[in-house]
């Protein structure tokens, strides 16, 4: 097994030996006894005894199972399915990892113990990230989740909501097709473009009315930056996970430089606070935008249970953060798939001909009667899972799951990306067949644990009407405005590259060609 996974880790701790001239310094040997002396006392702590649990491979003292990790996690714990059933443990470090990777057993865990198994094991770098956890995604479960969720679902994400911020939407999109069509004929990174996209599309639906011109467009790419960093953080292998014990030290500086990142986040979320708070003052004219609503929540003293100001905060957070690798990399895998099956680019410009004409653009009341791209979408959501893993569950108090123990605190994995893929559901799974999902029996409900791409139970994907929009408008502009074609000489690779969120692990770079009547259906 490959040990890449852990290099990053390894790699920032300050060891002794690289200091230089260290074979002159006399407190050499008194930092090894030093280390080896923590290592020894943490080994005394780590409770090995497995009576009870799931099987899974055999541990080493003090790293447990960290050196046989893959990079590629997803395509791992299959492989440690295929060995030791479809509940297995992981001994990672100190902590111990339960995967799942069967329906039946992911039914269990998020369906039928669902109450117990609706909390998180807070990572060091997501705490910091997310103001203490006080967001949606790794809030406790209990009456301020419930609120939050709330707050998310029916005030911000609702179908009025949404409706109400289209405008938006449409505007940020249109400027996206514009700008392919100014690179027409040209290679273009479609990845990076709709990244783009979508963070300028939930930064105007969050402030929309507060920020004008530049100035948006220069947020717009402070975000870019900082949330491409963020992500890369919350994906690093960090000590301070695996020896809880540890974290007080931050030996890679993971959550340093996690503050470091949130602070200027929280910068730009004051300055937008303080401009809404400076127009309602002076009567400005009251503008739709998720600031605006928040707002709202946020003054309202009739409230059971009022939205601080963190909470708003972190709520923002979970908005520009968890939307848009998301739904952009989604669009990404769907485009190439769709570029490498020239019978299914066909149907989708045959659907869109009818329903919309080479003469019109598309606009979103057009993705209801668009059921082949549904089709489209939903096949693309199985084969390439946004959360490969979703966010792991933990129990809050022991329980048992297909007879095994699962003590409190445990992480628990839903591979969710191997259930999407097992021949024994699924024909030909590793195939891309949009005619699967014609009959319109899934959704995204999370009740049939065959397919959840979004996840189920209490803790299921809040933003899954807005990503469902996004991704629909977005593939079919296009689709309908260009036809795309890779360079001379490339060659498409749909391999994954493993993360919280799944990517490609070769960016998407094809040549866009108008393929509309008019040039003015461009602007």
């Amino acid at each position: 097994m490959s040990l890449n996974v852990l290099k990053p880790l390894f790699d920032s701790f300050p060891w002794p030996w690289k200091e230089p001239n260290i074979e002159q310094n006399g407190v050499f040997f008194s930092y090894v006894l030093g280390i080896l002396a923590l290592l020894w006392f943490l080994w005394f702590f780590i409770n090995k005894s497995d009576k009870g649990l799931p099987p899974g491979p055999k541990a080493l003292p003090l790293i447990g199972n960290l050196h046989s990790l893959d990079p590629e996690l997803h395509t791992y714990l299959e492989s440690l399915s295929q060995t030791h059933g479809p509940i297995c443990r992981l001994w990672l470090g100190k902590k111990i990892g339960i995967i799942i990777t069967s329906p039946a057993l992911a039914r269990e865990v998020l369906k039928d113990q669902d109450t117990i198994f609706a909390n998180r094991d807070m990572p060091a770098a997501g705490r910091e990230a997310t103001y203490g956890g006080k967001d949606i995604v790794l809030n406790p479960y209990g009456p301020k989740w419930r609120m939050l969720r709330k707050v998310c679902v029916h005030d911000m994400l609702s179908g009025s909501t949404l409706d109400s911020v289209y405008e938006l939407r449409r505007r940020e999109l249109r400027q996206t097709i514009n700008y392919f069509y100014s690179q027409a004929r040209s290679p273009v990174n479609i990845g990076e473009q709709m990244f783009l996209t979508v963070l300028n599309v939930i930064t105007s639906m969050l402030w929309g009315g507060t920020v004008k011109g530049e100035e948006r467009a220069s947020l717009g790419a402070e975000f870019r930056h900082v949330v491409t960093e963020m992500t890369e953080l919350l994906g690093t292998p960090n000590i301070s996970d695996f020896y809880p014990g540890l974290e007080r030290f931050d030996l890679q500086g993971v959550t340093k430089k996690m503050k470091v990142l949130a602070k200027r986040f929280d910068r730009i979320f004051e300055s937008m606070i303080d401009q809404r708070h400076k127009m309602d003052r002076n009567g400005g004219q009251e503008s739709k935008d998720f600031l605006h609503v928040l707002l709202k929540l946020k003054d309202d003293e009739d409230a059971k249970m009022p939205l601080t100001m963190t909470e708003l905060k972190a709520l923002l957070m979970d908005m520009v953060v968890g939307g848009t690798d998301t739904t952009s990399n989604s669009v990404e895998f769907a485009m190439a798939e769709i570029m490498n099956k020239p019978d299914v680019l066909r149907k989708l410009q045959q659907e869109l001909e009818r329903v919309v004409g080479k003469d019109n653009i598309v606009e979103e009341s057009h993705i209801t009667q668009l059921p082949y791209f549904y089709a489209v979408m939903k096949e693309a959501l199985r084969i390439h899972p946004v959360l490969p893993l979703l966010v792991p569950h933990c129990p809050s108090e022991t329980c048992t799951v297909a007879g095994y123990t699962v003590p409190e605190g445990f992480r628990v994995f839903i591979n969710v990306w191997a259930i999407h893929r097992d021949p024994s559901i699924w024909k030909n799974p590793t195939e891309f067949q949009p005619e699967r999902f014609l009959d319109d029996t899934w959704d995204y409900s999370g009740n049939d644990f065959n397919y959840f791409p979004f996840g189920s139970g209490r803790r299921i994907c809040a933003g899954i009407a807005m990503a469902e929009r996004m991704f629909m408008y977005s593939l079919a502009s296009l689709v309908h405005s260009f036809n795309w074609k890779l360079p001379e000489g490339e060659t498409l690779d749909l391999t994954e590259k493993f993360g919280i969120v799944l990517k490609k692990k070769m960016p998407l770079v094809a040549i866009p060609t108008p393929r509309l009547s008019n040039p003015t259906l461009y602007e």
